[in-house]
């Protein structure tokens, strides 16, 4: 029985010495390539390949609480906290000339109030059939979408510290984390580079209660529809993932306008005063947008800026608070429209401005250890809810230690407190800040 043993023992032993000498001799003949991506290569040539990506956000912050605010029913007006703003892993792959395929999986909003354990989830799961390059279809879960740019961010390239996630008009309403059941067809013909998308939108599951103030409907939903079109002066732009690209760092010459629309048939519902009978509204999301980015001289300086106007038509005063990673999770009496913690009316019926815009200042600024781009955005909104403007406004710097590859970047944003006036009427009374320190590793 022991002879047997050590028999079987040795056998495991030797089978563990050839799986990893064959799995190293593969690798040798499929090495990564010279830019250091992990791509294993399926034929010679390297056109057909797959390749995984790994991407950390972790977010250090310093929060003033909105009035009221609570953290297990105890009054906090400021927190520090850390979280994990974004934890992905993509897998991906062009398989054959015509098909292709994108998973990404992860999670999002880490931070000490969330729940043990917190699941992963995917968030992209698409399957693709490339015709030529002016024209693919495919389907899956997925962020092709319409209505902008940055309707459907590049997370790993981001300018600022966050997207502008009022762009993720139906974040976690009717979709998973702005991707949607979709089936759609991209492409670029000359200039021009478009995706026409059509969804069947997620059922609501926290049904908001039904008032004059409109919310998405619980009804069965109708297929929303929906393209985003850009006309690219200067070089083109990849579209091989539904995801823009925020800053090339000088890398490319890119000017891009664009114009996107989002239309869902009564996607929203309300009660109005007086009445008992449900009211329905369709949802109608259009903007005209621009992308610049392109560098100034052959020191690596580059500047990158991106803006536009947006319109969100979704019914009656609707409105939604944002708050990322939200640090509280109640308010008391002294409670103001903005809810708990960080959050303030982002979304809402009306329309937007919004601008961003960074400078590389060059790639030998630190020497060997990087370079620096500051930046600076503003969103400017005109909800039917408030009375007064929705302004809020961030400035910071990335230390781009590696590129986008490894950086650390600081930033504040500003944002405004509404508090109902002796009219009714939502004004804004005062801002509160946020400090957030982020250390990101995209490879």
């Amino acid at each position: 029985m022991k002879l047997l043993t050590i028999k079987t023992l040795r056998f495991r032993y030797l089978h563990l010495v050839c799986v990893i000498f064959l799995s190293s001799t593969a690798f040798a003949q499929n090495p990564l390539l010279e830019d250091g991506k992990m791509r294993f290569r399926l034929n010679k040539d390297g056109s057909h390949y797959v390749r995984l990506t790994f991407l950390n956000q972790v977010w250090v912050r310093y929060n003033q609480n909105n009035p009221g605010s609570t953290v297990n029913g105890e009054v906090e007006n400021n927190v520090f906290d850390i979280g994990l703003r974004r934890t992905r892993i993509q897998l991906f792959g062009q398989v054959t000339d015509q098909v292709f395929f994108y998973m990404q999986f992860g999670q999002n909003n880490f931070g000490y109030r969330s729940t043990r354990k917190f699941g992963a989830f995917f968030h992209d799961a698409l399957v693709e059939y490339h015709v030529d390059k002016s024209f693919q279809l495919g389907t899956g879960l997925t962020a092709y979408t319409g209505f902008a740019r940055h309707a459907s961010p590049s997370i790993g390239s981001l300018l600022a510290l966050d997207a502008p996630l009022f762009l993720q008009t139906t974040n976690d309403q009717n979709d998973q984390f702005i991707r949607k059941l979709t089936a759609y067809a991209k492409g670029q013909v000359g200039q021009i580079d478009y995706r026409v998308a059509f969804t069947k939108p997620l059922l609501i599951q926290n049904p908001a209660t039904l008032g004059p103030n409109s919310t998405f409907s619980t009804s069965p939903p109708s297929v929303q529809s929906q393209a985003y079109v850009k006309y690219q002066f200067l070089e083109h732009e990849s579209n091989r993932s539904p995801y823009h690209t925020g800053s090339y760092l000088g890398k490319k010459k890119v000017f891009n306008i664009g114009a996107g629309i989002t239309h869902q048939p009564n996607a929203m519902w309300h009660i109005e005063t007086g009445r008992t009978d449900t009211t329905r509204n369709n949802m109608v999301l259009w903007a005209i947008d621009a992308f610049f980015d392109h560098p100034l001289g052959a020191n690596g300086n580059a500047i990158t800026a991106y803006g536009g106007f947006f319109s969100t038509e979704l019914g009656p005063n609707y409105f939604r608070n944002v708050g990322v990673m939200n640090p509280a999770g109640g308010v008391n009496a002294n409670g103001t429209l903005g809810g708990a913690g960080n959050g303030f009316p982002m979304v809402g019926t009306g329309s937007t401005i919004y601008a961003q815009v960074g400078y590389l200042t060059g790639k030998d600024t630190f020497g060997k250890y990087g370079t620096l781009q500051p930046f600076g955005l503003i969103q400017l909104s005109n909800y039917e809810v408030l009375k007064d403007p929705m302004l809020m406004w961030a400035l910071g710097a990335n230390w781009l230690i590696d590129g986008h590859r490894a950086k650390l970047s600081l930033g504040y944003q500003n944002r405004p407190v509404f508090q109902a006036n002796s009219a009714g009427e939502f004004v804004n009374t005062e801002s509160k800040g946020m400090f957030v320190l982020q250390y990101q590793i995209n490879f």
